[in-house]
């Protein structure tokens, strides 16, 4: 009987069947890697949950960000409601890593805010790893950061059984070193609370509480029960309690890994006294004493995952555990717009280890934190099986791994890829004035790249001056505004908006009809063949989309961007000619409100999550923003971001329709 049950009332069409066939084919045969060429609208999602029902393997989606992520969570629980479809992305809404800047001495300390539902559902994840086969984990590029191991979390698990033996005090013991928190009086996630004979657990990774009743030491009732009013859901015959945190270490190995924390230090000390480093010797002294302490008292302490390499008893140099430890080893994995994910993946490596070098050499941490890490790309690989890279313009890296290349070109709409044509840079601004008067009149709307924020400001200003409706959008405005931007070019509040590279990945505008990519022969990463390629496609959900770009060369991005879509374009029209299709606009009506997911899952969140895909692109845009500014230390920039993105999460920045920012805002230099 197979594991894996797809719902959906749809039935693969158009180059899906075919993409299904040759994907799974592929796999079957033991292709490590494969690729899914899927232009946009072309409903990838759905072939990628197609090609696991038929394999029914386990299966990691992986995201370049976490808001990403959280849309194909909610369509994959919608299409295996009855499998654990969970959401592992990291806990944090802010997180500003603790850093030292030697040149002017200043140590910035850890500072965080966690959201604790999505770290009920990163154990949540854990826990159905270690549990059952049938699982299917959406997860942002952090599932390659280091985690506790996971044959240690098994085994830390508690398994309970109606009318089985076990002491009430024993099963108390056992909660604390599973790092449950007793509370009497608020019993919160990851807490426990004691009336007599019956102890209340709120597992760290559900949403209703645990009662379990003793009798002498035998437990004679188990029970679900829903942690405000207290009411009985279910009884329960079994239960397997799993820790509150994934960095559990069982009391011996605890003691195992204070002593090696303690050599370490008396090595540490000795060497920075040998080089004349009494700051640095004073200084990872007292550091590393305090967590002890809080170790041996608490069995957990701030930063405790510095000290991952002694709990889980690796050697230096070893490659942490991670979320992918936690599958099993046929497991199948697909990255979701491979062209940005796999840089990410590679990337994030050598970040993590310059900062935390500083910190190391001067003395706000032992060595081993160093082998506290993501994994390099080199380890990722080495971990993951078959794997099929999923994008609308996969990168060389991923086309010559690929034994299977399987094409996805026809949308069931019927849209062509937007046609292309050139024009020349000269005259290009009055060219494109009279193109955008022609698009206005039929009620379409704009989008155009430039390659600066000053001249995205000036074109806006100079179209103004010709009486059209025009904003500009940019890294420098506001996270709050952009989404009103957004809103109100679908409203039709204005007609063209002008931007840079915001304009690519991420974008769902159904009325742009007309892109215009100004200086469209300047090589470079924002007018490279994958940066065109992206940008032509926010004109492909229209039935009447068109490019232009305006260049006095073909580039060989140019080159490849035409040729590529003229070879679609063949295939489509030759498709709805043979099936008798008409082209129809993808149709999506504009969010009333500014909500987004917050990663619960139920259903009222992935019904908001379904109409605020442009909050949802603002967030995923701002927060890469954010770990950006924090990477740099610039702080103060990443605390205001932080802030915006909180905002936007929770709903609280409302329209009037009278904010001046939203629309006719006046062009701001800021000195860049």
């Amino acid at each position: 009987m197979p594991l894996f049950k797809l719902h959906s009332e749809y039935q693969p069409t158009g180059d899906q069947p075919k993409a299904i066939a040759d994907l799974v084919q592929s796999l079957r045969a033991g292709n490590r890697h494969q690729t899914l060429l899927g232009v946009t609208g072309s409903g990838k999602t759905f072939t990628m949950a197609n090609v696991i029902a038929q394999l029914d393997r386990p299966a990691l989606i992986m995201s370049h960000n976490k808001t990403l992520a959280a849309q194909l969570y909610s369509e994959f629980k919608a299409f295996f409601p009855e499998n654990a479809v969970e959401y592992f992305v990291s806990y944090y809404d802010y997180y500003q890593p603790e850093a030292y800047v030697p040149t002017s001495d200043t140590f910035i300390e850890k500072d965080s805010s966690i959201n604790e539902e999505l770290e009920r559902l990163r154990i949540a994840t854990t826990s159905s790893l270690v549990s059952r086969r049938d699982v299917i984990v959406v997860a942002s590029v952090s599932c390659i950061y280091g985690l506790g191991s996971p044959e240690e979390f098994s085994a830390m698990r508690i398994s309970l059984a109606r009318g089985g033996t076990l002491n009430r005090n024993k099963f108390l013991e056992r909660l604390v070193e599973n790092l449950y928190e007793r509370n009497d009086y608020d019993l919160k996630r990851g807490a426990f609370r004691v009336r007599g004979d019956t102890v209340d657990v709120m597992p760290a990774y559900l949403e209703h509480g645990l009662r379990v009743e003793f009798f002498g030491d035998e437990i004679e009732a188990l029970t679900e029960f829903e942690p405000v009013s207290g009411a009985v859901l279910r009884k329960i015959d079994v239960f397997d309690l799993y820790p509150a945190n994934q960095y559990v270490t069982s009391k011996g190995k605890l003691e195992s890994a204070i002593a090696g924390i303690k050599a370490e230090l008396e090595e540490r000390v000795a060497f920075f006294e040998k080089n004349a480093q009494y700051l640095e010797a004073q200084r990872v002294r007292m550091r590393t004493t305090y967590d002890l302490e809080m170790l041996q008292e608490m069995g957990f302490c701030s930063g405790i995952e510095n000290y991952s390499a002694h709990l889980t008893s690796r050697k230096r140099g070893d490659r942490p555990f991670c979320l992918i430890d936690f599958f099993p080893k046929d497991f199948l994995v697909m990255v979701d717009e491979s062209h940005v994910s796999i840089p990410q993946i590679g990337g994030m490596y050598n970040g993590d280890l310059a900062r935390k070098s500083t910190l190391v050499n001067f003395g706000f941490r032992l060595p081993s934190a160093l082998d506290n890490r993501p994994q390099s790309f080199a380890e990722f690989q080495s971990i993951t099986g078959q794997t099929v890279y999923v994008s609308a313009t996969p990168a060389p890296f991923e086309l010559g791994l690929s034994t299977v290349i399987a094409e996805q070109v026809i949308r069931p709409t019927g849209l062509l890829d937007p046609e292309i044509v050139l024009r020349p840079i000269k005259g290009q601004v009055e060219d494109l004035i009279g193109e955008v008067r022609k698009a206005v009149e039929q009620g379409e709307r704009v989008l155009v790249t430039t390659l600066t924020k000053r001249l995205s400001e000036d074109l806006t200003s100079f179209m103004r001056d010709a009486k059209l409706r025009v904003e500009y959008l940019h890294s420098d405005i506001d996270a709050l505004e952009r989404v009103e931007i957004l809103r109100n070019l679908r409203r039709g509040n204005f007609d063209v908006l002008i931007g840079i590279n915001l304009l690519r990945e991420g974008l769902d505008l159904p009325e742009v009809a007309l892109v215009a990519v100004l200086d469209a022969d300047k090589e470079g990463f924002l007018r490279s063949a994958t940066s065109l390629m992206q940008t032509a496609g926010r004109a492909a959900r229209h039935e009447k989309g068109r490019v232009i770009f305006y260049a006095d060369k073909i580039t060989d991005s140019i080159k490849r961007t035409m040729e590529e879509v003229n070879r679609r374009r063949i295939k489509q029209l030759a498709h709805n000619q043979a099936h008798g299709i008409t082209p129809r606009s993808v149709k999506r009506g504009v969010q009333a409100s500014l909500h987004t997911y917050d990663g619960t899952g139920t259903d009222q969140n992935v019904a908001v999550a379904e109409s605020a895909d442009d909050v949802a692109a603002v967030i995923a845009e701002v927060e890469e923003e954010m770990q950006e500014a924090a990477n740099k230390l610039e702080f103060e920039r990443a605390a205001l971001l932080r802030d915006q993105v909180n905002a936007l999460k929770s709903g609280d920045y409302k329209t009037t329709g009278k904010k001046e920012a939203a629309y006719g805002r006046k062009p701001k230099r800021k000195g860049k």
